[in-house]
């Protein structure tokens, strides 16, 4: 498969082609990609036919839009039987792709879709930047109206816990900034609080952004939600959140699912505050995607924007994220629950 060999080591699969053969590969690949190897118009007729079945890594089981078609999500499927999907967003000025890092997830987290069905494997480099590359071949082929044709933000929110996955998200990373051309200040990793994961993104060259999701303001509420604060509570993950705003002076955005009758009272918002408050962190409150494998609801609306207000009464600056997609199961996982695949 093209896209899990190393960008630097795709002449080895041209070993009967000119080296410069390669570097077009590359440019096809990572930055203009496009949906089948007939449209790589520079290389040779039988270079594009024997390369037709190994671009992607992946088959395209499920294909679905809503929201007048600015909200698209994929399931895909790779070869040996394992889903995974990514969700792309448009608006008029940018296109977030939501990726998966694990097809399935070991954290166990209450509330989440994917942590319902449990683990199968580490998504390689290559499949998580396949994801990217696919939707900017979608977008270039007109796939998306009234939006950048091409993918400007990528956050790791889909699948999995990027930090339980460690170096090969970290080399989907490289690729998508050294290889592919985005700004890395137009990534954000998303964790439920892996701190020594957490403490060596803060190392890395690359200044992305951290967002954790911490869903409760209280060791016991919390690991009744997050299983992983019964290793790294609290305390533990903020002080991990502070260092790496330290090293990367980029604003931590925490990431508060809310659940009707569970974490959205008063002391959970002032709770919250205070942590907020300590970090300058930002707070993006996410109504619960209810799924069928759990009793959990979401917050009623006027429950949100209580929330919201208390938050802000305290100083905080929050925000209530948008909850397009859910008519196509578009929150990590939801989509896979439903197929039962």
């Amino acid at each position: 498969m093209l896209y899990l060999t190393d960008p630097d080591e795709l002449g080895s699969l041209l070993t009967d082609h000119p080296r410069f053969r390669a570097d077009q590969l590359r440019e096809w690949l990572y930055r203009h990609p496009v949906l089948t190897t007939d449209e790589m118009t520079n290389l040779p007729a039988e270079m594009r036919t024997g390369l037709a079945d190994r671009l992607w890594p992946f088959t395209v089981e499920v294909d679905r839009s809503t929201d007048r078609g600015l909200t698209r999500k994929w399931l895909f499927r790779a070869p040996d039987g394992v889903a995974y999907e990514a969700v792309l967003m448009g608006y008029p000025r940018r296109t977030t792709l939501c990726v998966s890092s694990q097809a399935g997830c070991a954290l166990g987290c209450t509330f989440c879709a994917t942590g319902q069905f449990g683990f199968d494997r580490h998504l390689e480099a290559g499949e998580i930047v396949a994801q990217v590359a696919y939707a900017n071949a979608v977008l270039r082929a007109g796939g998306m109206e009234g939006v950048p044709a091409r993918v400007t933000n990528v956050v790791f929110m889909g699948m999995g816990e990027p930090l339980a996955n460690y170096d090969r998200v970290r080399e989907a990373i490289r690729r998508l900034v050294e290889v592919m051309g985005m700004s890395a200040r137009s990534i954000t990793v998303s964790t439920v609080g892996v701190v020594p994961g957490m403490r060596r993104l803060a190392t890395e060259p690359w200044a992305v952004n951290l967002a954790v999701s911490l869903h409760a303001a209280d060791d016991g509420l919390r690991s009744r939600l997050v299983p992983l604060n019964r290793r790294y509570p609290l305390a533990e993950v903020e002080e991990a959140a502070e260092a790496f705003f330290q090293a990367k002076r980029r604003r931590i955005s925490i990431e508060w699912t809310l659940i009707d009758g569970v974490n959205d009272t008063e002391d959970q918002a002032l709770g919250l505050a205070r942590i907020a408050l300590r970090l300058r962190a930002h707070v993006n409150l996410i109504p619960l995607n209810p799924t069928p494998l759990t009793d959990d609801r979401p917050s009623p609306s006027r429950q949100v924007t209580r929330f919201a207000e208390w938050l802000r009464d305290e100083g905080v600056n929050v925000t209530v994220r948008d909850t397009r997609g859910r008519g196509i199961d578009a929150a990590c996982g939801q989509l896979r629950v439903r197929t039962g695949r």
